[in-house]
C-alpha cells in the first residue's frame, strides 16, 4: 500500500538529482579597435597546434564558427582556399570535479500497525542516486580573425561554457554552436567587456 509513496519519493529524489546537470551559460569577451570589419569572405580553420580535441570534434566547431559567421554577413570559403579574411580557433576541452562523491539519498518509509488488536510497524530505508563525484567539461572557444599577408589580428575572442559530464549539454555538437553562436553574436560585440549569454 506504499508504492505510491515510494514513487513519489523516487521521483522527488531524481527531480533533485536532474537539478544539479543544468549548464551554466556562456562567458564571452571580445577585443577589437572599433574599426569597421568588412563582411567579405573568410576562411575558417583550427590551429590545430593549441588545440586538444579529436579531428572529428574539430571539424564540428569548424562548421559552428562558419555557420556563426555566416549569420553575421560573411561568406565563408572552401577549406584551403585563399581569402581576405581568416578566423583561426583554438578549442580546449578539459574535465573538472564539481562535487566530491557523496553517499546515496535515503528515503525512509515507515510502515503502520494493522488492525484486530495487533500492534506492529515496519520502517524501510532505501538509497537512490549514484554515489560518484560529480564532473563537468570546460570547454573554451577562441578565435581570431586576421586581415591580408601580414595577418593582421582585427579581431579576438573568447567564449566559455560548463556542463555536467551526463547532460545533454556536455555533447560535442551542441557544445560546438552553442559557444560559436555566443561568441558571434552582436558581433563585433563591445570590447574588453565580458557579458554572459543564456
Amino acid at each position: 500500500m506504499h508504492n505510491w509513496r515510494i514513487r513519489s519519493a523516487i521521483g522527488m529524489a531524481a527531480l533533485v538529482l536532474s537539478g544539479c546537470m543544468t549548464a551554466a551559460p556562456v562567458k564571452v569577451t571580445r577585443f577589437h579597435l572599433g574599426a569597421q570589419i568588412e563582411r567579405a569572405t573568410i576562411l575558417v580553420e583550427p590551429d590545430a597546434a593549441a588545440t586538444n580535441v579529436s579531428g572529428l570534434e574539430s571539424g564540428l566547431y569548424a562548421d559552428a564558427v562558419r555557420s556563426a559567421l555566416a549569420a553575421q554577413g560573411f561568406v565563408a570559403a572552401d577549406p584551403g582556399a585563399s581569402a581576405p579574411l581568416v578566423a583561426r580557433f583554438t578549442l580546449t576541452r578539459a574535465v573538472r570535479e564539481t562535487e566530491p562523491a557523496r553517499a546515496p539519498v535515503t528515503i525512509g518509509l515507515g510502515g503502520g500497525g494493522f488492525g484486530g488488536g495487533v500492534g506492529g510497524g515496519a520502517n524501510v530505508g532505501f538509497g537512490v542516486g549514484k554515489t560518484r563525484a560529480r564532473e563537468a567539461y570546460i570547454s573554451e572557444l577562441r578565435v581570431q580573425i586576421r586581415r591580408g599577408a601580414a595577418s593582421e589580428v582585427i579581431w579576438e575572442g573568447r567564449a566559455q561554457h560548463q556542463a555536467d559530464t551526463r547532460s545533454p549539454d556536455a555533447q560535442p555538437p551542441v557544445v560546438a554552436r552553442k559557444l560559436a553562436d555566443a561568441l558571434f553574436r552582436g558581433f563585433p560585440g563591445e570590447s574588453g567587456r565580458t557579458i554572459t549569454v543564456p
